[in-house]
């Protein structure tokens, strides 16, 4: 099933909790994500949870994404997916993973064995893949091209469009590594079988 058709056939609801440390881009790429889904079509709710470090606290963001008017603001005490950007605040993530749902995690620094026998981890080594593209700060990036290419939420171009228009205005020359980040995290997993 091609990732066009998983998009055309999006559960009613799709949960995602985002986890890492302030300074790795999760809270821009939780709103690309957001942006994207309702850019298509879709309705998206975001969450943003971080501490009030420029970097190296805690960063989590929570995407909820369906086909119909979203009810409720994503608190998510259980989800479908995660992607853990870092290992220091994980915490009880892979507890609050259903059975069966999707543990994307950066294997450069996150062990994903803790999901094992209960989820689909997939690993993804996005700190490394960032820093061959010389570019450290996308490896957020890597990590949500691998997450969409594993799902098919959106279009890979709507991903691109909506980060590109997210960035400040001072930070609009990273907006082509971004992109090629984008790319690497999905090639990244073109060999996975992709989320029916």
């Amino acid at each position: 099933m091609t990732s066009a058709c998983l998009r055309e056939t999006v559960p009613a609801e799709v949960q995602i909790l985002l986890v890492g440390i302030g300074g790795q881009g999760i809270q821009l790429i939780g709103k690309t994500l957001a942006l994207a889904a309702t850019t298509e079509g879709k309705h998206a709710m975001l969450a943003a949870d971080y501490g009030g470090e420029m970097r190296g606290g805690p960063s989590n963001a929570s995407v909820v994404i369906g086909a119909a008017p979203l009810r409720s603001l994503p608190i998510l005490p259980s989800a479908g997916a995660a992607i853990v950007a870092n290992h220091k605040f994980t915490g009880p993530v892979p507890e609050r993973l259903r059975q069966g749902g999707l543990l994307l995690v950066n294997s450069s620094i996150v062990d994903g064995n803790a999901g094992r026998g209960t989820h689909r981890v997939v690993e993804v080594p996005a700190t490394a893949l960032a820093a061959e593209l010389k570019a450290p700060q996308s490896a957020g990036f890597v990590l949500l091209g691998a997450f969409n290419r594993l799902t098919g939420l959106v279009a890979d171009e709507q991903l691109v469009a909506a980060m590109t228009s997210l960035l400040p205005p001072y930070r609009a020359q990273h907006a082509a590594t971004n992109a090629e980040a984008l790319a690497v995290g999905a090639a990244a997993v073109a060999e996975q079988e992709v989320l029916s």
